[in-house]
């Protein structure tokens, strides 16, 4: 131990800190692992990709969050359960769980092919938890009591991404190899995380078809609440940033030591948080040549050499006479004596010392120059000696990992769910995704809260709960000098929870809050959740709530306050009540551990929140808070009277009061503002300073504030500031084609080629793999290699998806059995009723082929007559012949094209730009596509057309613009997808248009009018425009088209008698293909990939689809709820849901809803469409118009030209002109 007290005694105790510490240098290697395998006496988890095994803990059970578990389960996705998970579907890529879970590193993993191993034990050996107790005692140095009981150790060893193995290119030969070990003791444990160098040689998995992040963390899963569970912490250590998982091995550490993670992950009888490790490494080694040190005798008074022996000291003498041991820092064996008070001064001897242990003495890697881009754009980075910390710059306020302006008025939006009971209701209310939205006015701690879609059965007993906005205005109280408020303090990450206690009633509400910081828009980010039972307010009740003090206790990571709160109701009768509630809540949040010089917080401060206004708005169910914020002393004496701490300065809202002597004061624009303090305007910083991106970036202008974004083709470094090239985005890598490989984004300019599934080789030359040869198909189905995947397709007289084919009775042979079954009824009644049944005589039956369909020509036997039959079954009118005469009857059954391809779990992403769009009232919504799943977190508005009510919505893919109906203008619009002005293109003569389709080869659109009850067609411009039908039609709506073979398809819900109608394009064969078991056909759609016309009925509550040649109908989906739009894609069809208020995808093969896409605002869907990123294939007789005058509407097998109707002046003036000819070609 170290007792020296003088400056050299001090420098030489600080050395043997820091060659203790300097132990820690080197990133972690692969034999610096805890021992695995069978000769450490581990068991070994099943090879496969997604493989469990149990490991009961016998020694101690482990604590995790608030839990403890006796046993655990292994997966080889990376992770330790407390619960035998689900199927990996159920998780990866959907993360946070529904399940307790420590991902090491979560994602697809696979050793299938014997290379990779994971191997785990339980182990209480001493060396082990002398290894254990160790890596903890380092990363958490304040704690003394750690004395772990038992571990467990679970080893990844050479795990593979899942589909890479066998691939022959470099992801094949790339393996991670990690370790977990948990260390437990009565009262606590640790989770130590090992990632060795090297030993992370991937950084992302295929899911889905996209490229996720591997990731680690700690998930609680579902929680129970007091009514009801809801998602528990998910306490990420890594981001969606392939950048933080290359982070674990090198650059990072909460422990001291390169690639070693610790956290305390549960403790007893009280948890509060996942708590990371606090020691950051101080040093790394370098090769550089050792000093050398002079000899000389020793005399006294003098200092003596350095000489190797078995044990390391350094003994100070003469004017210090103590003795500090180094002993075993190093593993090397020095004795020195050295003499401190000559010679060497104290900054000399101390490089000396250091130049001799090790080589040099380098710098921490936690440090600004590692680590500035987590800070504030508008803070500065100070190292200390154990870390790093941001410090908001001058005008600027927060934490430094978030600032905002001083005095900027301050914007916060979010999401508040909730289960709550009313009074003595038995049923709670329920709501989820309402909007929340509140201002405050930060230069006089005036806060407004908003909460929309509030029911009126909750809305009047929810306006006691001021305190739901009362921790934004603690966040943005007015201050009181030598006080801060929340978010001066903590910044807007941290985690809120109150329980609320009502009396006399004894009601209870809980209250979480998790505020995210601030987004991309300047605003703060919010999430809320309520659950209990608050007493009822009745409706046309009024809630005034007196003003409050609170006291606000702090410490290092929480803050806690309680409070007693009385309110009034006023009753509709004139009535007046007066109610209270019990308040206690805590606000967690991490701080920065190494600032600490941080100014001084007092312990305890004092909300003072007064000019309360409650409200409930049942007309437009809104919630309203509003209050006025002080943060202050909890002591009594006189109040401020300066203008700047009373709020009553004038200065405006974007202006900061700077308080003077007595009474006096100034205003000042905040940051981003210019003027004179009482009225400021926006500076626009991106024209006043053009280059302020830099190079290959965008500005955007906001207010106090602007941003920066990359531009096409760029994206950000890892500084977050510099656009580097994206060589994958732009094109510029030379990887093989779209259509065979992938591309994948690396960091900094670099990227990796690889392999797309269904084709083999290194990325940069890539070829197809024949599945046929895999017998991947059933045995009853035909296989057709296609390039990098295969089709499947049951063979004649089966149905299915080509992987299961059975055999299905047909119209024909349901028909057969029938008529055969009604001449068993009747002729099996006498005494030989056994022998087989044989038709009455007069009874017709239906000859069947070898597919189940109608034989072409029907002959009934018995009156010797035979006919034509349609594919229906039904006779072809003036076909009939006589006794000895069968009529030349034509094929009307048409072979259906392959059912596929059917794709395989990992199929290619569909190519960019894929987008599903989708009607909202004023608005069109995009969501992009990757292969068949939606890209949620991507979704945004299109187009905003205020006022009015978009119905339908089509695309056309040749000049990629965006057609709608409208019926309340009423009009038919467009506009390009690329952005641009709408563009009107019919607005006469319309009542009521609805159903909108694009014939993009003949440049044609068609449409409904539920009013006129017409259909109607005209060019995309809207000219030469034409009335198809007029007649026997009451409410049609969706309508959709078939270019390829010249037809149009529309749906009629008329309650009477609703039908689906097929005909040509030019009006001819008008054709009834469904009537029987329909009610209100909203949707419909064609897949001209699979010639299949489906349709969504929100009456029978089915989604069915139908061979428009064959008419074989099957159900796709049942029990939906109410289906609006309907629109086909790959292997799903997508629908709008009035009730769910949502998008819904259903897979078509497996007849299953596989994905939900529930826009931010909640309100009615309306017409779905998709945008593929090239036209699909389709040729018709009208692509160059044809040589018709007017209008080329195409027909199977032609093409009709016709002129356009009378009904305009400029049409009825080409027709008087002689100008328009109308033929059939």
């Amino acid at each position: 131990m170290c007792s020296c007290t003088s400056a050299a005694g001090r420098w030489a105790c600080w050395l043997a800190v820091s060659l203790a510490l300097s132990r820690s240098v080197a990133s972690l290697e692969l034999d610096e692992l805890f021992g695995f395998g069978a000769e450490a006496g581990d068991e070994a988890l099943e090879p496969g990709s997604d493989s469990t095994a149990e490991l009961p803990l016998r020694n101690a059970s482990i604590l995790f969050f608030s839990d403890s578990f006796s046993k655990v389960y292994i997966n080889t996705n990376g992770f330790v359960s407390g619960a035998k998970p689900p199927a990996k579907a159920d998780y990866l890529g959907k993360m946070p769980a529904e399940f307790k879970m420590i991902a090491a590193l979560l994602g697809d993993l696979d050793n299938s092919d014997g290379q990779g191993k994971v191997y785990f034990r339980e182990d209480s050996s001493p060396d082990v938890l002398a290894r254990a107790t160790e890596h903890i005692r380092q990363a958490f140095p304040r704690d003394d009591d750690v004395d772990p009981t038992s571990t467990f150790i679970v080893t990844w060893e050479n795990m593979a991404a899942r589909g890479t193995t066998g691939r022959g290119d470099v992801l094949d030969r790339k393996r991670n190899t990690f370790q977990l070990v948990v260390a437990s003791m009565e009262s606590a444990s640790y989770a130590i995380l090992l990632y060795p160098r090297d030993g992370l040689q991937y950084l992302s998995t295929s899911i889905g078809g996209a490229n996720k992040p591997l990731e680690a963390g700690f998930n609680q899963g579902m929680v129970q609440g007091w009514f009801y569970a809801s998602q528990g912490t998910y306490y990420r250590t890594t981001t969606d940033e392939e950048t933080s998982i290359r982070e674990l091995t090198e650059y990072e550490t909460n422990s001291g030591r390169h690639g070693v993670w610790v956290y305390e992950i549960g403790t007893t009888p009280v948890f509060i948080a996942i708590t990371p490790g606090m020691t950051a490494k101080l040093f790394t080694e370098e090769n550089v040549t050792k000093p050398a040190v002079t000899s000389s005798p020793q005399q006294p008074g003098q200092q003596q050499e350095f000489s190797t022996s078995e044990t390391t000291t350094v003994t100070c003498v003469q004017s210090i006479n103590k003795c500090v041991s180094l002993n075993h820092l190093l593993g090397k064996s020095i004795r020195g004596v050295c003499q401190m008070s000559s010679v060497l001064s104290p900054s000399d001897l101390i490089f000396t010392l250091i130049g001799y242990f090790f080589p040099v003495f380098a710098y921490n890697l936690e440090t600004c120059a590692n680590n500035r881009q987590k800070c504030s754009a508008f803070a500065d980075c100070r190292d200390y000696t154990n870390g790093y910390c941001c410090h908001c710059r001058p005008g600027y306020y927060g934490n430094g990992k978030d600032c905002v302006a001083e005095g900027k008025p301050q914007r916060m939006n979010g999401k508040v769910n909730g289960r709550v009971f009313v009074g003595n209701s038995p049923s709670p209310v329920e709501f989820s995704n309402n909007d929340l939205h509140s201002y405050v006015v930060a230069n006089d701690g005036r806060a407004y809260v908003a909460i929309s879609s509030i029911p009126d059965s909750l809305g009047p007993s929810l306006q006691p709960l001021s305190s739901l906005g009362g921790i934004i205005g603690w966040a943005f109280a007015l201050e009181q000098p030598g006080f801060q408020n929340g978010f001066s303090l903590i910044g807007g990450e941290f985690f809120r929870q109150a329980e609320v206690t009502f009396q006399p009633g004894n009601e209870r509400l809980t209250i979480k809050q998790q505020f995210k910081g601030i987004d991309e828009h300047d605003h703060l980010v919010v999430s809320s959740e309520l659950d209990g039972r608050v007493p009822d307010v009745p409706r046309g009740a009024s809630v005034h709530i007196e003003p409050y003090k609170e006291i606000y206790q702090y410490s290092s990571n929480l803050i806690s306050s309680s409070s007693n709160r009385e309110y009034t109701v006023s009753l509709p009768d004139g009535g007046v009540q007066t109610r209270s509630y019990q308040w206690r809540q805590t606000i967690s949040f991490q701080s920065c551990v190494h600032n600490e010089a941080t100014r001084a917080v007092p312990p305890t401060q004092q909300l003072s929140v007064d000019q309360i206004f409650v409200m409930y708005d049942a007309g437009n169910q809104l919630i309203r808070f509003a209050m006025s914020n002080r943060i202050g002393s909890i002591h009594s004496g006189p109040p401020e009277q300066n203008p700047c701490f009373t709020g009553r300065h004038g200065c405006d809202n974007n202006a900061v009061c700077r308080p003077g002597e007595g009474l006096q004061f100034s205003c000042e624009c905040t940051a981003g503002f210019t003027g004179d303090g009482r009225s400021c305007y926006d500076i626009d910083e991106c024209r006043e300073t053009p280059q302020v991106c830099g190079a290959n970036a965008v500005c955007s202008n906001q207010p106090g504030t602007f941003r920066c974004q990359c531009a096409s083709g760029f994206v950000f470094a890892s500084d977050g500031r510099t656009c580097v090239v994206d060589h994958c985005q732009r094109g510029s890598h030379d990887c093989d084609a779209p259509d065979r490989a992938r591309c994948s984004y690396v960091g900094g300019s670099a990227y990796v080629c690889s392999c797309l599934p269904g084709f083999l080789g290194d990325g940069r030359v890539c070829q197809d793999v024949d599945e046929c040869r895999q017998d991947r198909c059933h045995r009853d189905a035909i296989c057709s290699n296609t390039q990098g995947s295969f089709v499947c397709q049951c063979q004649p007289g089966f149905h299915g998806n080509g992987f299961q084919c059975k055999r299905q009775q047909t119209q024909c042979e349901r028909h057969r059995a029938s008529a055969q079954a009604a001449s068993a009824s009747s002729s099996n009644t006498g005494l030989f009723s056994f022998f087989r049944p044989r038709p009455a005589v007069g009874q017709y039956v239906p000859q069947c082929d070898e597919r189940g369909s109608y034989e072409p020509t029907q002959c009934h036997g018995s009156i010797g007559q035979c006919w034509c039959v349609d594919a229906a079954g039904q006779e072809i009118p003036n076909t009939r012949t006589g006794p000895g005469s069968r009529p030349l009857c034509i094929e009307q059954t048409v072979t259906p094209p392959p059912v596929g391809p059917t794709p395989r779990p990992d199929i290619s992403p569909a190519p960019p730009g894929t987008h599903l769009l989708f009607a909202q009232s004023g608005k069109i919504e995009l969501v992009p596509l990757q292969g068949d799943g939606m890209k949620k977190d991507e979704a945004k508005a299109l187009l905003h057309i205020p006022d009015r009510v978009v119905i339908g919505v089509a695309y056309d893919c040749v000049e990629k613009m965006v057609y709608w109906t409208d019926i309340t203008g009423p009009a038919i619009s467009k506009a390009s997808l690329n952005g641009g002005d709408t563009i009107p293109v019919i607005t006469t003569e319309v009542e009521s248009p609805e159903g909108i389709a694009i014939d993009h080869v003949a440049r044609l659109m068609f449409w409904t009018d539920s009013m006129r009850d017409t259909v109607e067609v005209a060019k995309l411009d809207g000219s030469q425009r034409r009335v198809l039908f007029d007649s026997d039609l009451v409410n049609p709506r969706p309508i959709t088209t078939n270019p390829a073979y010249g037809r149009i398809y529309w749906a009629d819900w008329n309650r009477d008698g609703p039908k689906i109608e097929m005909s040509n394009m030019d009006g001819t064969d008008r054709t009834v293909l469904v009537k029987d078991d329909l009610t209100l056909p909203n949707g419909l759609t064609y897949d001209p990939d699979n010639q299949q016309l489906c349709w969504a009925d929100a009456g029978t509550r089915k989604v069915e689809c139908m061979d428009p040649h064959r008419r074989l109908r099957r159900t796709v989906a049942e029990g939906v709820q109410y289906p609006f739009a309907l629109v086909s894609h790959g292997r799903n069809l997508y629908y709008t849901d009035w009730r769910r208020e949502a998008v819904v995808a259903v897979d078509r093969f497996s007849e299953k809803e596989t994905d939900e896409f529930l826009p931010q605002k909640r309100s009615r869907l309306y017409g779905v469409t998709m945008t593929p990123a090239q036209c699909p294939q389709a040729y018709n007789y009208c692509s160059n118009n044809g040589g018709c005058s007017h209008l080329c509407l195409p027909r199977l097998g032609g093409f009709t030209c016709r002129c356009p109707d009378n009904s305009t002046a400029a049409a009825a003036a080409a027709a008087a002109a002689g100008r328009c000819e109308e033929t059939n070609q």
